[in-house]
């Protein structure tokens, strides 16, 4: 493929804001999706995350199709929510929402290892960005079935060869964290104005 894995979403994430800076909800689920097939790269050890972000993906996106002019913008469907006082439910769009950011942090954490621990094993950088993303929300029952999938990650060279393509992909990666980073910062900042930004797993 021309590129590395991570040149579709370095694409899509041009068009994640409207002209007046507002995140739109097609382009970035777009660049969620986009996440996906380098999410498969890592074999069993992501199939709980890939479960998790490909089903907040769709519900996120369902809502969306509902009505696209009037869920244009991301945070729309959170606003309905809150006010009809549905927000908290576990199938809402704002715990879809929610989710959706804290998996994709913890993405962010895993990847940034990758770049800045070179002699790290894979299952060490994940392990590591868990600690420090998803673990403090998830339950035990959550929490362990990570650690156990962690210990799966595959070998470093095999995976850094099968995403990298014929582009650089530590370029890549430096680039999509340092890009989308600002996006997960707002949703939260959003999440947290409506009160919605620290509800546990149940």
């Amino acid at each position: 493929m021309e590129g590395t894995v991570f040149t579709p979403a370095l694409e899509g994430m041009k068009h994640i804001k409207s002209e007046d800076g507002v995140i739109l909800t097609k382009p970035f689920l777009d660049v969620c999706k986009q996440i996906l097939p380098i999410i498969d790269k890592f074999g069993a050890a992501m199939t709980l995350v890939k479960s998790d972000i490909g089903g907040n993906i769709t519900r996120l996106e369902n809502k969306y199709l509902s009505n696209p002019t009037q869920y244009n913008h991301l945070y729309s469907m959170v606003q309905e929510e809150v006010e009809a006082k549905t927000a908290k439910g576990s199938s809402s769009c704002t715990n879809g929402l929610l989710w959706l950011t804290r998996a994709m942090d913890f993405l962010m954490g895993l990847f940034r290892n990758i770049l800045e621990h070179q002699d790290w094993s894979m299952s060490q950088v994940c392990s590591d960005s868990y600690g420090k993303t998803l673990k403090k929300w998830h339950g035990w029952l959550a929490s362990s079935s990570f650690t156990v999938a962690m210990k799966l990650a595959p070998d470093r060279k095999k995976f850094m060869d099968v995403i990298g393509g014929t582009g650089d992909i530590n370029s890549d990666i430096e680039k999509f964290c340092t890009t989308f980073s600002p996006f997960l910062e707002e949703n939260h900042k959003f999440l947290a104005s409506v009160g919605m930004d620290d509800l546990k797993a149940s």
